[in-house]
């Protein structure tokens, strides 16, 4: 694939896509330490077809983005929090954690690189950022690896939901993410592969995606697809649902905030069961990529449950949407550390 050049970007008009830019970061773990760190060109990466990442998926990965705001300043949102999930993830998964000033570093290298394609303010579009770390060579057997490759690559995109911020609607899954004593927590590569088939059949059925729910009795929300479920109640409760599988959403926690902080609303993290969606005026799907996409209607067993409006906002969400994407874009001031300048 072709190196992609700054002006023939459509910043007005993008996807969500893999664009291959000039830059990206990578470091190797080996002999106990992070070594050969820095930038590079080459978007392939080469490994040893007996790696750990590719037979047994020992590898993890996250997702940030960069924003650009009006006084042209870029920064990132709370990448201490993604370090943070990583270390967790890569704790799970018996890899070296990447520290959180190498992650923030690292980041920041691949923006300041990249800088020509933080699309500009104003079209709501970002630079998004994707970390990966993966268990390379040396290893046949079920065993961790010896070295890791990290790395961080970039990519201008748009909505990760068609509509951005436009209601849709989704339907609940027969099948399970991940198991509760299993890797939900954890952003690795197998949660995905086993929504891949899922998902595919909520397209095909004319929703944005599935709503999985918990693997134990299949009666409680866990997950919006690859997002985080919440939902307003009548009487105006921030709720979202707590279980051992559900990836702690850095969206999520963030909103859970604002609305306690911003909004002076209560908040609730337990159990929110299907049959019991009456309770929710407003009800939607949160996270980087996703940012927010407010769920219109919700099918389970053949009956859509409409929630605010299947085409309108609903109030509270587009409040949370605009406080959140305020601070991102540094259109008002957020908590204290939530905005790390790419200087």
């Amino acid at each position: 694939m072709a190196k992609v050049k700054a002006q023939d970007v459509d910043f007005n008009n993008l996807g969500f896509e893999y664009l291959d830019l000039p830059y990206r970061y990578q470091a190797t773990f080996k002999d106990g330490k992070w070594q050969d760190k820095g930038l590079v060109a080459e978007s392939n990466v080469v490994i040893n077809e007996d790696s750990p990442a590719l037979h047994y998926g020992q590898a993890a990965f996250e997702g940030l983005k960069a924003y650009r705001t009006k006084d042209d300043q870029i920064q990132l949102f709370r990448p201490d929090q993604n370090a943070q999930r990583l270390q967790n993830s890569c704790e799970r998964m018996l890899m070296p954690q990447v520290p959180t000033d190498m992650f923030i570093d690292a980041a920041k290298q691949v923006v300041k690189a990249n800088e020509d394609f933080v699309p500009p303010y104003g079209n709501g579009a970002t630079l998004y950022l994707r970390p990966i770390i993966m268990g390379v060579g040396g290893i046949i057997g079920v065993h961790p690896a010896q070295e890791y490759i990290f790395r961080i690559f970039a990519m201008p995109v748009g909505n990760y939901f068609k509509g951005g911020l436009t209601p849709t609607n989704f339907t609940t899954s027969q099948y399970d993410r991940a198991a509760h004593k299993g890797t939900g927590q954890s952003k690795v590569g197998g949660n995905y592969a086993a929504s891949l088939m899922p998902g595919e059949q909520a397209h095909k059925n004319g929703f944005s995606d599935c709503v999985y729910l918990d693997p134990v009795n299949h009666e409680k929300i866990e997950e919006v697809g690859s997002a985080n479920f919440f939902g307003i109640t009548k009487d105006g409760t921030f709720v979202t649902p707590k279980s051992p599988s559900i990836l702690p959403s850095v969206t999520k926690y963030s909103l859970l905030y604002l609305a306690e902080h911003e909004l002076n609303m209560p908040t609730e993290q337990g159990d929110v069961y299907v049959n019991d969606l009456d309770r929710f005026a407003e009800a939607g799907a949160c996270g980087t990529a996703a940012v927010i996409s407010p769920i219109g209607g919700l099918e389970h067993n053949g009956n859509l449950h409409v929630f605010y409006s299947e085409t309108e906002v609903g109030p509270v969400t587009k409040k949370l949407y605009d406080i959140l994407t305020g601070i991102q874009f540094g259109d008002r001031k957020g908590p204290d550390g939530w905005i790390e300048v790419v200087k």
